[in-house]
């Protein structure tokens, strides 16, 4: 079968031979491409794989492309035209950011006395009338005449057999319990302190004066601390870097400082006492020693790293800082003017639905990752780095 095979090859037409090559190498090509696809579905599948080609492509932006560098020189000089004139364009953007923070401060005079007639209802100051109490709702809207009078007298009743409380109790930290960029940083210990928060207001900067914005949080006297007010203020820069004019996007907080609290004794709640046993090198005997250590508490906002002056900071005090402007923006942003929405849960629920979507793709890919372990036959947990969830810090 052989020699008729080769003598049958070698009876074809050369030109037909080339075509069976084409074919076979074709075929070989189709063959390749469908593995690479293959390949590319499976390593798309892996987190780990994406999460290491999205920081590769992380590493990549900014980075030349070559394609400038192929340029005549001629059009390189008007591409560096161009750039100045973006120059130009920050530091006007830098201005128009600045006279936003005037109208700010122009308009935050206008939502003083609203604000202040919250915080005199809430502190039972101030008894609205009927009129500024009404507020219908949706299904309020839908109930006959005959309805709402018999809810009335029912709510009425149970008014009272209740005790008839002043103003709206823990208003502010219900506000804190509600958000939880705020409750990740309360503990159970603050609690009782801020049932005792009457007020948050945002100060702004003079006319004239440095951007700034301060964060004061009004107390009723009570019997942690001899403070009436707690004030934390964030200096910021509205100014293009001159090392690095194309990264503004806006007024940046460049730092922020905080108050001291005059704790009364025994009730400062950033500290803690523990107790420590010391045994003696030489005598073997064994001592408690009490010591006083740093505890975790909503307070510490009110002592934030302090920011060198060559503005230099450790890896550490970079991502506090980070959270502490973010908190600060959110509460100078979001909860003085929407406090009320925060207390409800409205606002939170409107939060919710920005973020929804972002959230279950993120609980996929989790799910998708602790699976992914699970079914690894190489995986051990006790090599793993991370703890168990029963085991992490809450």
């Amino acid at each position: 079968m052989a020699d008729i095979d080769n003598k049958d090859q070698a009876e074809m037409d050369p030109a037909d031979m080339e075509d069976v090559e084409d074919v076979e190498e074709e075929e070989t090509g189709e063959d390749e491409n469908s593995k690479a696809r293959q390949l590319t579905v499976q390593m798309m599948q892996n987190p780990q794989i994406l999460a290491a080609l999205q920081e590769r492509l992380d590493g990549l932006n900014g980075s030349p492309s070559g394609y400038m560098e192929s340029l005549p020189k001629v059009v390189k000089r008007r591409v560096n035209a161009l750039k100045n004139l973006q120059v130009k364009c920050a530091h006007i953007e830098a201005k128009f950011y600045e006279e936003v923070h005037e109208l700010e401060r122009k308009y935050a005079a206008l939502y003083q006395p609203l604000f202040d007639k919250r915080s005199e209802i809430v502190t039972a100051a101030y008894e609205p009338t009927d009129e500024e109490c009404e507020w219908k709702t949706d299904e309020e809207e839908e109930l006959t005449d005959e309805m709402k009078e018999k809810a009335k007298l029912e709510e009425e009743k149970k008014d009272e057999e209740k005790e008839n409380p002043k103003g709206i109790p823990e208003f502010w930290l219900t506000v804190f319990k509600n958000v939880d960029l705020l409750s990740d940083m309360l503990q159970e210990h603050d609690e009782p302190v801020l049932k005792h928060l009457e007020d948050i207001k945002v100060k702004f900067s003079d006319p004239g004066q440095p951007m700034s914005f301060t964060l004061e949080f009004h107390f009723e006297p009570n019997e942690f601390f001899t403070n009436t007010v707690l004030s934390k203020t964030y200096k910021m820069r509205s100014e293009p870097d001159e090392s690095d004019p194309f990264s503004f996007d806006g007024p940046e907080i460049m730092s922020c400082v905080g108050c001291t609290i005059d704790w009364t004794k025994g009730k400062n709640v950033t500290l803690k006492t523990i107790k420590k046993k010391q045994k003696h090198k030489g005598r073997g005997t064994v001592r408690t020693v009490t010591k006083t250590v740093p505890n975790d508490s909503f307070f510490n906002f009110f002592t934030p790293p302090e920011v060198p002056e060559n503005g230099e900071l450790d890896e550490d005090s970079e991502a506090i800082l980070a959270a502490d402007f973010e908190i600060g923006h959110f509460i100078r942003e979001r909860i003085v003017p929407r406090a009320v929405l925060y207390f409800t849960g409205e606002a939170i629920e409107d939060d919710d639905d920005d973020y929804d979507e972002e959230g279950e793709e993120a609980d996929d890919e989790e799910g998708e990752e602790e699976a992914d372990e699970e079914n690894d036959p190489d995986y051990d947990p006790k090599k793993d780095g991370t703890p168990p969830a029963e085991c992490r810090q809450q």
